[in-house]
């Protein structure tokens, strides 16, 4: 047995209903621009279309292979992510001060207001970790984009909690059996010669409606 990331989609209608779009298993052990790019090109030749809003975990690369993919889709990185990755360069005495910093950040109104408070963010922090810094101003671009929309859809526009909430159940059930059951369906076979997922409960083949 061997470890093998695990991709999936989710996509939201205008209706707000969610489908599982497809799920995959990558190649060795960690996630790649390039098998994402894959997997991007995959969803459009079976049909994917009129994308207004792609939102991604920020791995390296992702911008490119959207719009490689799909070229009038707006990229809007993970926020949860962001935060996460940021925690990564601090030291945990600090995180509940960076926590309560960036806040004002992402639950701005505006781009421009939230720029003002991310250059106060860095003046304070910039100096005992610049790292944070490098990180949120290579991710800047990606994470404005839910900024422009209603303070009321922002919370769906800016996180993958979705694609999380599907995770969760496939982790434990992996946890439990070291195998997935026999009593279950194999979903689409996406990528040529790879054997996507095998095989999913029938239970867990419905997308998350939170």
């Amino acid at each position: 047995m061997s470890s093998r990331p695990i991709y999936a989609a989710i996509g939201v209608d205008l209706d707000g209903h969610k489908d599982i779009l497809g799920m995959w298993a990558g190649d060795g052990g960690s996630e790649s621009a390039t098998f994402r790019r894959a997997v991007l090109t995959d969803l459009k030749n079976r049909g994917a279309r009129g994308i207004f809003s792609l939102v991604c975990d920020g791995l390296k690369g992702s911008p490119d292979s959207v719009s490689a993919a799909f070229p009038l889709a707006t990229v809007q990185t993970c926020i949860i992510h962001l935060i996460r990755n940021t925690f990564k360069y601090a030291s945990r005495k600090y995180r509940d001060k960076i926590s309560a910093d960036l806040r004002p950040i992402y639950t701005a109104l505006t781009a421009a207001e939230a720029r003002l408070r991310w250059e106060e963010f860095a003046e304070k922090w910039g100096t005992p970790y610049p790292a944070i810094v490098t990180l949120w101003e290579s991710a800047w671009e990606e994470f404005i984009p839910f900024l422009d929309n209603d303070v009321e859809i922002r919370r769906v526009l800016c996180s993958t909690n979705a694609i999380e909430s599907l995770n969760a159940p496939l982790a434990a059930c992996g946890a439990r059996s070291r195998a997935l059951p026999e009593r279950a369906v194999r979903t689409q076979n996406a990528l040529p010669g790879d054997a996507v997922v095998g095989s999913i409960p029938k239970g867990m083949l419905t997308a998350p409606e939170n």
